[in-house]
């Protein structure tokens, strides 16, 4: 049998309190809380110790600030700052204030973020050149998800923009660079720089043979335009067809190329489209080839001292997926054979 429960002024009833009951007190109290806006003033003003600079980042008059204070204290009935000729100091309600206030604020803000992200999905960020990505990185995503659906990935390739590999949201970068780079966790030798004329099994039909290295002064060429070569993008000297030409030892004036762009995976399409030759790096054509798209009429392969490295942001090291996209393209080049494309075109 239940009491009974008295009503007198400025008396809450609390006999046999439940959860309803302390919820019914707190939002009691809450109805004569100031606004969260002047809370969240406040608690500018308070980080900066000065009514101009909190003004400046709110973008309002230092006017406004103090007179939200004065509104704030007044209806907590406590002075929060001691006002001095050219500062501010916290009073000691101040100081408690603020650290209520500062950790409400960031219980919203977590809560806010947690339903603007409900759960962490796992994504990988990579970067390179266009071919880098379009050629090299998105087989590899397409066959690792495959296998891992639950991961999810953003490619950003830029032929303009080298300084992508630094950002900090950047996990995993393919970069060219001296063989003699140092190798560790955060930067994995992948395989060295090889070029070899490639082009269609159709185009070989249609226009061949080519036998040799000198047989392409008669072949269409698609060839890379310089400005391709003189963006940001790259910090090394770059391979072309009067590279190739001259590296095995063929001299004079190049065929004027049926096709110039400075969008590599353009030319790679062309070439598949059977309108020519096209200089193939190994690791951007070698699946084309390897699918019959593309085909290497004779072995004329061309080693840069250079190589092609992994280079992973080292607090990306330990992000779900991260290490297990390493490994898995580690071991896929490990099991490929590296310095020749197929000949059996």
């Amino acid at each position: 049998m239940r009491l009974p429960v008295r009503y007198c002024a400025n008396v809450v009833p609390v006999v046999h309190e439940g959860k309803r009951g302390l919820n019914w007190r707190m939002a009691s109290k809450r109805r004569y809380l100031p606004s969260l806006g002047a809370f969240a003033t406040f608690e500018v003003a308070a980080k900066h110790l000065s009514f101009t600079l909190a003004g400046n980042e709110l973008n309002v008059t230092q006017a406004a600030i103090s007179q939200h204070i004065r509104g704030l204290e007044k209806a907590l009935g406590a002075a929060l700052f001691v006002r001095k000729h050219n500062s501010l100091e916290l009073t000691a309600a101040g100081q408690t204030v603020l650290a209520a206030v500062s950790a409400g604020l960031d219980l919203i803000c977590e809560a806010v973020e947690t339903l603007s992200h409900p759960e962490e999905t796992p994504v990988i960020t990579c970067s390179g050149t266009n071919a880098a990505v379009v050629l090299w990185f998105k087989p590899y995503v397409d066959r690792f998800c495959a296998s891992h659906p639950e991961a999810k990935f953003v490619l950003l390739a830029s032929d303009e923009n080298d300084t992508l590999r630094n950002f900090d949201e950047v996990d995993l970068s393919l970069i060219c660079g001296n063989e003699r780079c140092e190798v560790g966790e955060t930067l994995h030798f992948l395989f060295p720089e090889i070029v070899e004329p490639v082009c269609s099994p159709a185009y070989l039909r249609s226009c061949g043979p080519f036998p040799d290295a000198a047989s392409l002064a008669v072949a269409e060429l698609l060839a890379l335009h310089p400005k391709h070569w003189s963006s940001e993008a790259i910090g090394w000297f770059p391979i072309d067809w009067n590279d190739w030409f001259s590296a095995h030892g063929i001299e004079g004036a190049m065929p004027v190329p049926r096709v110039v762009s400075n969008n590599y995976p353009l030319l790679v399409e062309a070439a598949v489209a059977g309108q020519g030759f096209v200089l193939g790096w190994h690791h951007l054509v070698k699946s084309l080839v390897t699918e019959g798209a593309l085909c290497a009429p004779f072995d004329s392969p061309l080693r840069v001292d250079r190589g092609y490295y992994l280079k992973v942001n080292k607090s990306s090291r330990d992000k779900p997926y991260v290490q297990e996209f390493i490994q898995f393209i580690l071991a896929d080049l490990a099991q490929a054979e590296q310095g020749h494309l197929p000949h059996d075109c």
